[in-house]
Formats: structure tokens, C-alpha cells, sequence
């Protein structure tokens, strides 16, 4: 089985757009994973049906036992996200560091896992999709993409899929490495801009340091053709292959609006990305 992940280093550089239209290319074969589980958004073109739902578990969080509590304060007094109260746990500031428990001399309190949030099986118009989500104000987001990519395989064995595509995150952190780990190829989004510039080059650093291979599309080269030299020139020097470049077209937003891939509806853009679609084929 293989695993791909879109990934970039900031938001908005076309990652979920192009995601949908290589899963558009490739339905029937794979199983894709939404792993931008803090904001989520392939779902509005996929129109996933939810089949099973998951609970996800994330930070625990304590809890006192009245009964056993002595109120000495030595909970509240060490507690330095002051979830501790007159004696009771605010589940809003809880950080799950345990550190009431350790000094606590009664034993009183314990830790009891909270629902974080669900990871969804769901039936989407290209295959099975496995998707998440966050309850608001929750964290753990790294835990929660890994519980998706290991529904994703489970189900990609058990349709007999040979290939799992993944929509990562956005940023370096612990989302898109937990997106990463141990994939077989990462494609990364960017675009002719400064900041694409550099973001590029953080992303692919992370990619090189877990050795991922990766391949590098520009989004909306011909906005800047001068920048999206540059880099084409940055992705020679860090031996990274620019295996795709996105002409920019308005369309793009029409598919948006018609909850459709850029591919299905056709242009210089689709056309585009079924040639990204090949080099990427080729390339796993």
C-alpha cells in the first residue's frame, strides 16, 4: 500500500483543491484521509456520508473525589494553569499534566479521559473517505490526524485499496508531521510569492529530515513568473523535483461553488493537474 500527502507550508496555497482533483483521478483506487482535522474542509466537495463514527480521546482531565478530598489546597496551590478552584476542576483550563495527583496526599484525584472530538468512515462519489474533527477549544490535533491515517489503512485493507491519499495540514508543526511520518511520497503546494518562497523551503526541510521524498507544485505560476523561477532554481538546489506548475484561472472558484473538483470542470488547470497526476503516479 501506498500513502501520499499534500502538504504546504501555509494556508491557501490550492492543497484541499488539488487533493480532491487527484482523488477525482484516482477513484476507484485509493482511500483518502482528511487530516487537517483543525479545520477541515475537503468535506465540501467530497459530500462525504457518514458510515461509522469514532470517539477520539484526547487530553485527560482531572477530577476530585469529594468524598476523599481533604482540602488541604495543595492541589490548587501547584497548579499553574489555575484549573483548581475551591475544590473543583475546571475542565476548560485542565491541561492534563497530572500534577494534582502527584500531590495530592489523599489520593483524591484521578484522571479521566474527555472526548476530544470523532473521526468519521464516511462514503464520498470517489470512494470511502476518513475524516475529523476537533471539538472547538480542544487540542491534540497530532493524536487525532494519526487515529484518522490508521482508520484510512485499516479500511484501505479491507476494500483492497493500494493507495491512501492524504490531505495534510498546513504550517511545520505537529499535525503535519504526524500527516508525514512514515508516507511514501509528499507533494507540496506553494506559491510565487516571498513568503511561498520561504515557507517552501521550512516544509521541504521537514520533509528531508524524516526522509520523505517530495515533489513540489506551483500554484498560479504565471501571476509571478520571476518568483516561480526562483523556485525552480530553490527546488534544484535541495534536490527536490518540481513535478507540476498550476497556471492561475478564475474557473477554479466556479468549481468551488459548484462543490466540484477543478478537473471535472475542465480548463487549462485541470489539464495541468492531470499532468501533476501522472508525474506523481510515476513517482510512487
Amino acid at each position: 500500500m501506498k500513502q501520499m500527502t499534500v502538504i504546504s507550508g501555509k494556508g491557501g496555497t490550492g492543497k484541499t483543491t488539488v487533493l480532491a482533483s487527484l482523488a477525482y483521478l484516482a477513484q476507484g483506487e485509493m482511500v483518502v484521509a482528511d487530516c487537517d482535522v483543525d479545520a477541515p474542509d475537503l468535506h465540501l466537495i467530497l459530500k462525504p456520508k457518514i458510515k461509522e463514527t469514532h470517539d477520539f480521546m484526547g487530553l485527560q482531565t482531572a477530577v476530585i473525589d469529594e468524598s476523599k478530598c481533604v482540602q488541604c489546597g495543595e492541589c490548587e496551590k501547584n497548579c499553574r494553569f489555575d484549573a483548581i478552584r475551591d475544590f473543583h476542576v475546571d475542565p476548560r483550563h485542565c491541561e492534563g499534566c497530572k500534577v494534582c495527583t502527584l500531590v495530592c496526599p489523599e489520593d483524591a484525584i484521578t484522571m479521566v479521559d474527555e472526548v476530544s472530538g470523532y473521526a468519521y468512515v464516511s462514503h464520498t462519489r470517489f470512494g470511502t473517505m476518513v475524516h475529523a474533527e476537533l471539538i472547538p477549544g480542544e487540542e491534540a490535533s497530532g493524536k487525532l490526524v494519526t487515529l484518522v491515517r490508521e482508520l484510512a489503512q485499516k479500511v484501505a485493507e479491507r476494500e483492497k485499496k493500494d493507495l491512501v491519499l492524504i490531505d495534510g495540514s498546513p504550517g511545520i508543526g505537529c499535525p503535519v508531521i504526524a500527516s508525514i511520518t512514515g508516507i511514501d511520497l509528499a507533494l507540496i503546494m506553494t506559491e510565487p510569492t516571498l513568503s511561498g518562497i520561504h515557507d517552501l523551503e521550512r516544509i521541504v526541510g521537514v520533509a528531508q529530515h524524516f526522509g520523505i521524498k517530495a515533489l513540489v507544485c506551483i500554484n498560479k505560476y504565471d501571476l509571478n513568473p520571476e518568483a516561480a523561477q526562483q523556485i525552480e532554481k530553490q527546488c534544484q538546489e535541495m534536490g527536490v523535483d518540481v513535478a507540476g506548475k498550476l497556471p492561475f484561472e478564475p474557473g477554479v472558484v466556479d468549481a468551488m461553488v459548484s462543490e466540484k473538483t477543478v478537473v471535472e470542470m475542465g480548463g487549462s488547470v485541470g489539464k495541468a493537474i492531470e499532468d501533476l497526476w501522472d508525474e506523481v503516479k510515476s513517482n510512487l
